[in-house]
């Protein structure tokens, strides 16, 4: 027979679990009766864990939130699950400006796992590869990211202190459409006030966030998302590169992505199938040139360059150099 103790544990994993639970469902669940019931919930709250109680015809207890984290009980495939979240958060680079704070919730987790289950989780780490090495990247503070993110819920204006990519400082007014992980950073996408653009920032690069007063309008269009690697597509770097290739929208976004270049597709004619390959206009900036060869050969489609001639040297050097390499014995 459970002890006690186990069974107000037990309580506090069926309330963790979501929602309003009667008395009478958590006296069966538990193989009690209601006063017991109501004797567990005053321990858990005697331990500050958070218990409300219901009335009404469906009433019950349910946890609210509280002022600290209570003990969280977690079902083994959870606890694999959320190990397994924290080891792809660090390999991605999606955590916050703590470095630990990943680490050591997953050795917590680790040390009070049934061994049978550590076991199990020690295979699948050791058995685990990845096809990239974990970036270094510099990681947006906590206070930051949830200070925004609590801006871009309520459609407040928020304040933020930012440093661009040459180290200027600035202060900013920002009405912040919502935040989006991408290629391991953190951005957050939104209207410039002082300048009534919209504009993307670097989680990392913002020092200090704070919400105004007043509030504004989410506009329609785009998701944050879309808007994040349209920006990249289009923004200005030093060269402007317009391609023609001929193939499937799919064979050149394999490629290309929406945050590395533009498309321009015009809509098939009658009859006309949308995987049907033919020409498509393609639009790029660059800080460089000399990625792009192997990428336009890797396509393995016909193509067009309009524009760099840079660019047109650049793929006839590269192919000369395999010419040459292919004929050497």
């Amino acid at each position: 027979m459970p002890r006690p103790t186990g069974r107000v544990l037990t309580l506090l994993e069926l309330l963790q679990s979501g929602g309003t639970r009667t008395v009478a469902e958590l006296a069966d669940r538990l193989g009690v009766e209601g006063r017991t019931v109501r004797r567990y919930v005053d321990q858990l709250i005697d331990l500050d864990v958070p218990v409300e109680s219901v009335r009404g015809r469906y009433g019950g207890y349910r946890l609210a939130p509280g002022y600290r984290l209570p003990p969280l009980m977690l079902s083994d495939d959870e606890a694999l699950a959320v190990v397994l979240g924290l080891v792809a958060g660090r390999r991605a680079g999606l955590t916050t400006m703590e470095h630990t704070a990943s680490e050591t919730a997953s050795a917590k987790i680790r040390r009070v796992l049934p061994k049978h289950i550590a076991r199990r989780l020690d295979t699948l780490l050791e058995a685990l590869a990845f096809t990239e090495q974990p970036g270094e990247f510099d990681t947006p503070d906590a206070g930051v990211l949830l200070a925004i993110a609590d801006a871009v819920r309520h459609r407040r204006p928020v304040s933020i202190r930012y440093t661009d990519r040459d180290g200027r400082g600035s202060e900013r007014t920002l009405h912040a459409y919502g935040i989006v992980a991408h290629s391991g950073r953190w951005y957050v996408t939104g209207k410039d006030a002082r300048i009534g653009e919209d504009r993307t920032f670097r989680l990392d690069r913002i020092a200090d966030a704070r919400t105004l007063p007043g509030s504004f309008e989410a506009p329609v269009g785009p998701d944050p998302a879309q808007r994040v690697v349209t920006g990249f597509a289009t923004a200005e770097y030093q060269h402007a590169v317009t391609l023609r290739i001929q193939g499937t929208v799919e064979q050149i976004r394999a490629h290309l992505p929406a945050g590395v270049a533009s498309l321009e597709e015009d809509a098939p004619t009658a009859g006309e199938e949308r995987a049907t390959e033919r020409w498509l206009r393609v639009e790029l900036r660059a800080e460089r040139l000399d990625w792009l060869p192997l990428v336009l050969a890797s396509l393995n489609r016909p193509f067009v360059i309009e524009r760099p001639d840079e660019l047109r040297d650049l793929v006839v050097a590269f192919a000369d150099r395999l010419a040459s390499y292919a004929r050497h014995a």
